[in-house]
C-alpha cells in the first residue's frame, strides 16, 4: 500500500453502505470513481459536490472499500479529515451523506455546512 493510499485510508472513510450503493450505481462503468469535492457557497458556508469521474489527478486522495472507489482532491480532503461516506436510506429518501467531524454547523436539509 502506497504512503498516499494510508494517509487517504486515515483521512477518510467509506462505510459499507456507500460501498455497496456506489457499486451498484456504477456496475459497469469500468474505472469510474465517485469524486467528492466542497465548494464554497450553501447556507452555511460549504457544500459537497458528487460527480462520477474517469480520470484521476496526480495529486488525487484515494480511498476503496470492496471495490469501491472515492476520489478527493488535497484541498476538499483538509476540510474532510475524519470524514466518512455513508449512503442512507430513510423515509426522507435516499442519498449519500458525509459525517464529517470537522464540521461545526450545517444548514436545516444538511447540504452545506461550516468549519
Amino acid at each position: 500500500m502506497s504512503e498516499a493510499h494510508s494517509r487517504v485510508t486515515e483521512a477518510m472513510s467509506i462505510s459499507a453502505t456507500a460501498a455497496r450503493r456506489l457499486n451498484a450505481i456504477l456496475k459497469g462503468e469500468a474505472g469510474a470513481a465517485l469524486r467528492i469535492s466542497v465548494k464554497g457557497g450553501g447556507c452555511s458556508g460549504f457544500q459537497y459536490a458528487f460527480d462520477i469521474e474517469r480520470t484521476r489527478a496526480e495529486d488525487d486522495f484515494v480511498a476503496t472499500r470492496d471495490g469501491a472507489t472515492v476520489l478527493v482532491d488535497p484541498v476538499s480532503l483538509e476540510m474532510m479529515k475524519g470524514a466518512e461516506l455513508d449512503f442512507v436510506d430513510d423515509l426522507m429518501g435516499q442519498s449519500f451523506q458525509i459525517r464529517n467531524p470537522n464540521a461545526v454547523a450545517s444548514c436545516g436539509c444538511g447540504v452545506s455546512f461550516a468549519v
